[in-house]
């Protein structure tokens, strides 16, 4: 049987942790595949690893206590994990807990450095070194568990934006900029994604975080000839409206406001709601529905911490409109999402497609993966529809 590695950057979060857990759980035919896309009958056709395949591993900030019972806190107070399957899969999971090693938070915003005091002297160790002990890290987890491939999954907090500079145009671009040390232009999410893929690995962007994708790590992975994905998991909120604007466009209704508001707990919300780490968020939620219509339309995304709420997110949407006669309507919905359940599976599915197109060589950014992204880099259609017809069509011809 073949091994897979998943490593996972941000590996104690709840998105992580729901990840492996259901992982584990399918793997022992303790859960169902519910909400995995990738275990629709469409993709049978392709080389996709079994759960059973998995080996999970990662970086992460937090001090190395015992995953399982951490774990266990995050089903107490999150309520969406059954501490019955905890208990179950006791083992693998401190297993896996014995994996993670310590991250690094570069350049990679206040919220976190905030949250993370101890990381203060990390500015200190030159970038090449930083590089270095992550590529360390990730080929230490493929030699010792003898993995056959490894996907890198970033899930860690959203960094803010990234300004275009020269030095991440191309590859070796960057390679100076990091061989200089120079900080402002590169942040924690470059340097795991050039680690993974100078250590033959594939790399998903889940988060926001432009840094992860620029230009150079791009072509970084067409030269190395691996499969690059991302950026921003669509859960929830952005997920309706990529898939309810195309019905005002199909029927002629003029969208003349789209007005969101999002309340969320948890780590990720404590980060949001520093105005820099938000601009990220808001910027690749805020260009789907103009996207889809193709007009301008008045929008505005609002994002408030809620620590109450914890991994439940509540989104509330009104949507004005004009219909026949210039008749102005409205529809409003609230989506009321546990964002962990919402995003690890797709987290599993990414992972095996990223494996699928390991398999079948398959190098460079995985466009026909824009239906799981709210911000698809290499791809300008929003309409979710669209773009999982676009996923069903490559799996017919990989069939």
């Amino acid at each position: 049987m073949t091994r897979t590695g998943i490593w996972i950057v941000g590996a104690r979060g709840g998105v992580a942790t729901t990840t492996v857990v259901g992982a584990l759980a399918i793997a022992r035919g303790l859960t169902s595949t519910t909400g995995c896309v990738s275990t629709l009958p469409a993709f049978s056709k392709l080389p996709l690893p079994a759960f059973d395949e998995f080996v999970f591993g990662g970086h992460d900030l937090d001090a190395t206590t015992s995953f399982a019972d951490d774990t266990l806190e995050l089903a107490r107070v999150g309520r969406f994990i059954d501490p019955q399957l905890i208990h179950a899969l006791r083992a693998d999971l401190d297993a896996y807990g014995s994996r993670i090693r310590r991250g690094i938070t570069t350049n990679c915003g206040p919220a976190v450095t905030r949250q993370r005091a101890e990381s203060a002297g990390e500015s200190t160790i030159p970038l090449r070194e930083q590089l270095a002990a992550l590529e360390n890290d990730l080929r230490s987890f493929r030699t010792e568990h003898a993995l056959d491939e490894v996907v890198v999954v970033n899930l860690a907090s959203t960094e803010p934006p990234l300004d275009a500079d020269p030095a991440h145009a191309s590859a070796q671009a960057l390679d100076d900029a990091i061989q200089h040390d120079r900080t402002s232009l590169v942040r924690a999410s470059s340097l795991y994604a050039i680690a993974a893929l100078r250590t033959g690995c594939a790399f998903v962007n889940f988060t926001p975080s432009n840094a992860a994708m620029l230009r150079g790590i791009i072509e970084l992975a067409e030269a190395r000839g691996l499969p690059i994905a991302g950026s921003d998991g669509k859960t929830g909120e952005t997920l309706v409206k990529a898939a309810l604007a195309p019905m005002f466009a199909h029927r002629n209704l003029r969208v003349l406001s789209w007005q969101g508001y999002n309340m969320l707990g948890d780590r990720d919300g404590e980060v949001l709601a520093d105005p820099e780490h938000r601009r990220s968020k808001v910027h690749s939620k805020d260009g789907v529905v103009s996207g889809i219509l193709g007009y301008p339309v008045h929008t505005h995304v609002g994002i408030d911490f809620v620590p109450s709420l914890h991994d439940h997110k509540t989104a509330f949407d009104l949507v004005h409109f004009e219909g026949f006669l210039g008749h102005r309507m409205m529809l409003t919905f609230t989506w009321l999402g546990c964002d962990s359940i919402l995003a690890a599976p797709l987290v599993l599915d990414l992972a095996r497609f990223s494996v699928a197109a390991l398999r079948r060589r398959e190098p460079g950014i995985q466009k026909h993966l824009a239906c799981f992204f709210k911000s698809p880099n290499g791809v300008t259609e929003h309409d979710f529809h669209k773009q999982f017809e676009a996923l069903l069509e490559y799996a017919a011809r990989a069939g």
